[in-house]
């Protein structure tokens, strides 16, 4: 890695761990130079509930990171999830005054579409341009230059718990880190898995976390819907620990080796041995019995993920299919159980785009660490100033950053 330049890294907070991915910019993408992880224990469902585990665990991956990358890590991009995060689609219009669309006209129309009732506790953590429509011509990504009298924005706003993205950035800043951007998990992960033809035609992206589902609907190029739903892989092995009687982290070993998300999937019904609670001797289970436990909370979490979907009358806009991605993605036959669920063609999403330790990187947990540093790379393309966390408010920084990204968008 050239020292001249300071390294892109992406921190994934996790439930169950914490990943910290350390690249460099490339022609196509990015060169992955260091990769760290470690247990997380201070979060549930994806929110920071004990500050000191959470900052030991991100020192910890940050270590292992640097150690691999031959190189200092002092400024970070956070990923945010959990059941507080909320998207809606908004709509602006405003008259272009000098006949020509210009940046001023812009940066009204999206103003006047970000004009929505926001409670006091919650932030806007990104507003993301969908299209526009210049005198009643639709689907126009770059109106900026064009004719007109009349310009109207569609965007997708996120908005989070202020509480739980202040924890994170206190997190990462114990750690000794700053936090030069804070994007959300899904998007994130979609940067890493998803083709572009797929946004296009449209798809549905499915990240399977340790506490919490990510969705994200992409159509027509542009993000229509975000969610995130309180269930994960980490239910599915508790399910195995209270079924089986047995320690959590053996459950979690048996998940990830002997796992299988139906019975019906199942090519040989072997005995597995499982330790069991309070020193007393192993037992032999079926493998068939292994995955009676896990099948209810697989297509519970499915289930929950498609309804979210049919809901927002979503189904019929993703011709592409769905992206399964995130560590519980990994778990044998689960393709096969969401194709039945979601009646919809399913592929499990790796991260690409991104050269390097590609040995390492072939695994879905790494989606959304990948998606972060891909997220840095356009950041530093474009342009957009990187702030310090410590110097001034968190919240008046990412407003000022999106409005340097979208000005660097349309510029």
């Amino acid at each position: 890695m050239s020292r001249s330049a300071e390294p892109l890294v992406g921190l994934d907070i996790g439930t169950t761990k914490i990943c910290v991915v350390v690249a460099e910019p490339t022609e196509r993408g990015v060169e992955v130079t260091g990769i760290g992880t470690h247990p997380s224990k201070g979060l549930r469902k994806g929110v920071v509930v004990d500050i000191e585990s959470t900052v030991d665990s991100i020192k910890h991956a940050v270590e292992e990171a640097e150690l691999m990358a031959d190189c200092e890590i002092t400024s970070v991009f956070a990923g945010i999830a959990g059941g507080h995060i909320g998207g809606m689609n908004s709509h602006g219009v405003v008259a272009v005054k000098e006949g020509e669309v210009t940046e001023n006209d812009l940066r009204r129309v999206i103003d006047a579409a970000k004009a929505v009732a926001i409670p006091m506790d919650r932030e806007v953590i990104h507003v993301i341009p969908q299209e526009f429509v210049v005198d009643e011509q639709s689907g126009i990504r770059e109106p900026l230059g064009m004719h007109g009298v009349r310009l109207e924005a569609r965007i997708h706003i996120v908005t989070a718990a202020v509480a739980s993205a202040q924890n994170i950035v206190k997190c990462a800043n114990k750690a000794g880190l700053n936090v030069a951007d804070i994007v959300l998990e899904p998007l994130a992960s979609a940067e890493a898995v998803l083709a572009g033809d797929e946004r296009d035609l449209g798809v549905c992206l499915v990240d399977i976390g340790g506490g919490t589902t990510d969705i994200a609907v992409f159509a027509n190029g542009s993000i229509a819907h975000t969610s995130v739903l309180g269930l994960g892989g980490a239910h599915v092995t508790n399910d195995i620990a209270i079924g089986l009687r047995t320690p959590f982290e053996e459950a979690e070993r048996i998940k990830k080796r002997f796992g299988v998300a139906s019975p019906r999937y199942l090519k040989s019904d072997d005995a597995i041995t499982v330790p069991s609670l309070g020193g007393r001797r192993p037992r032999e289970v079926s493998r068939k019995t292994l995955c009676e436990v896990i099948e209810p909370r697989c297509e519970e979490i499915l289930s929950l993920a498609r309804d979210e979907i049919a809901r927002r009358g979503l189904h019929e806009r993703i011709p592409s299919g769905v992206v399964l991605t995130g560590g519980c993605s990994a778990l044998c036959g689960i393709e096969e159980l969401a194709e039945e669920i979601f009646e919809a063609p399913v592929r499990q999403g790796m991260p690409h785009r991104v050269g390097g330790l590609q040995d390492v990187l072939k695994s879905p947990m790494y989606a959304t660490g990948a998606g972060l540093v891909l997220h840095g790379r356009g950041q530093v393309r474009r342009g957009t100033s990187r702030f310090r966390i410590r110097d001034e408010s968190i919240f008046r920084r990412v407003r000022q950053r999106m409005r340097d990204w979208f000005y660097g968008e349309f510029a």
